[in-house]
């Protein structure tokens, strides 16, 4: 049975390759838009937005996807939001985590080999590149070829290759989105073909984007529009596929100038989904929809939709340490900033202080909302008081400080002293006071004694 099974994947993955040997591959699954009844296509275009609910916040479109985010990808701030939070199939966006975790472990130049699990899996329609049992590409290649190609079997080939394996590997995927601060999304697979475990949010999604964003290779592979990956040693010709974002194509219906990538994906259970990644005025910006309705296009009218609107009603607010009222910060990041709505200022704004947890380590967040809406993330420096605050530490005090307090503790209270002397003064004064009225007393009556002594000479003389 085992031997028919492999037998027939064998044959399967024969069959992809024979047809994309010397052609461009259409990178994406195969696409058949589910016929979903008009009725449930306008119940979620018209299901309420979750930012438009809070006062003062720009009115945003409504959108086909059950779930859509705009999120600021250097400040973490939420520009739009729509059921953000629900757990959806992502399909292949998933392989932006994949990225994400093989940059951070290996080495553009590290060799990714091709093995029988790499291809038997590959079932009709799933997008691929045609990879052989035995090649080897480079990680910069394959990373191409996952992300332009969407390819599947170059997906489970990165993940088996880098640091321990495929189990490994997968578990860093669910390590990473814990990280970066995901908390409804779990990943069994690196490319995101269908299982009912794999699933994620917008949220986490537009976290996982602003991640893979940082890194300058991930920028150049998402904006690129064909890559091709020269003869292996197994295959002599080359292989060449173009990105599936239409975003980027001039002269495309729905191309976008501001865009500079992303990532598509579908599954019949995920329906489309769609990152991408939008650049103007300075602000960098992630838009993600899942589950979109009434055809793989709304994703794209969603998506255009939602930028445009972040884009036209959002604007940069720097954040200077004068503005920080909490006493427990020492500084402020000298290029932090929020995203405000028009309208909106920083006043009105509440700040919650994410402390630090490592010992050493003084640096926290400064988490800005607008009616509970996140608007930015500000990395602080706290106060060495507040850090030894924290984890409990007692301050060390100078020699000069002990001193005194020793002397403090060891002797009277000051109001008892003060008193005291107040006390001593007056004795002292009222015993001067007795002596003195003793001294007048005795001089009074040496007097008398003189005047009676006179009076008795005076007397005598008289009779003589």
């Amino acid at each position: 049975m085992r031997f028919r099974k492999r037998l027939l994947s064998g044959l399967i993955a024969g069959i992809l390759v024979m047809g994309t040997m010397g052609m461009n591959v259409d990178a994406a699954k195969i696409q058949v838009d589910q016929q979903i009844p008009a009725e449930e296509v306008d119940s979620v275009y018209n299901q309420e937005v979750d930012s438009n609910a809070l006062a003062g916040w720009p009115v945003g479109p409504n959108i086909y996807s059950e779930s859509g985010i705009v999120m600021d990808m250097d400040s973490g701030a939420i520009l739009y939001a729509k059921k953000i939070d629900d757990q959806h199939y992502p399909a292949s966006i998933t392989k932006i985590l994949t990225a994400v975790v093989a940059l951070e472990n290996s080495q553009l130049t590290d060799r990714v080999k091709f093995t029988q699990n790499c291809i038997d899996f590959l079932e009709y329609g799933d997008a691929h590149i045609g990879m052989k049992v035995g090649e080897e590409i480079s990680m910069e290649d394959a990373l191409y070829g996952m992300l332009l190609a969407s390819a599947n079997e170059v997906s489970y080939a990165i993940a088996n290759s880098v640091n321990g394996g495929y189990d490994n590997f997968i578990n860093m995927m669910n390590e990473k989105v814990a990280e970066l601060g995901g908390t409804n999304s779990h990943f069994v697979n690196a490319n995101g073909l269908h299982n009912d475990e794999h699933y994620t949010s917008a949220h986490d999604m537009a976290l996982i984007g602003a991640a893979a964003f940082k890194y300058e290779e991930f920028r150049k592979i998402t904006g690129t529009r064909q890559y091709t990956i020269g003869p292996t040693a197994l295959t002599s010709e080359s292989r060449t596929f173009q990105q599936n974002h239409k975003m980027l194509f001039q002269g495309n219906r729905n191309y976008y100038e501001y865009c500079v990538g992303g990532k598509t994906g579908y599954t019949d259970q995920a329906l489309t989904t769609l990152v991408t990644f939008a650049t103007k005025d300075d602000k960098n910006l992630v838009a993600v929809t899942l589950r979109v309705h009434g055809g793989g296009q709304n994703a794209y009218v969603d998506t255009r939709a939602m930028l445009d609107y972040a884009f036209d009603n959002f604007s940069k607010v720097p954040v200077t340490k004068e503005q920080v009222t909490d006493k427990n910060i020492k500084s402020v990041d000298e290029n932090a900033y929020v995203m405000l709505p028009s309208g909106v200022t920083f006043d009105k704004l509440d700040a919650t202080l994410q402390e630090p947890t490592e010992l050493g380590d003084k640096s926290g967040t400064l988490i800005y909302t607008y009616q509970g809406q996140e608007v930015g993330k500000v990395p602080v420096t706290i106060t060495d008081k507040y850090y030894n605050k924290i984890h409990g530490i007692e301050e060390k005090k100078t020699a000069k400080a002990e001193k005194k307090e020793t002397k403090k503790e060891e002797g009277l209270p000051t109001v008892v002293v003060v008193l005291l002397v107040i006390l001593g003064i007056v004795i002292l004064f009222a015993f001067a006071l007795i002596l003195l009225l003793a001294y007048k007393r005795k001089k009074i009556k040496e007097r008398r004694k003189r005047a009676r002594m006179r009076h008795q000479r005076q007397q005598r003389m008289k009779r003589e």
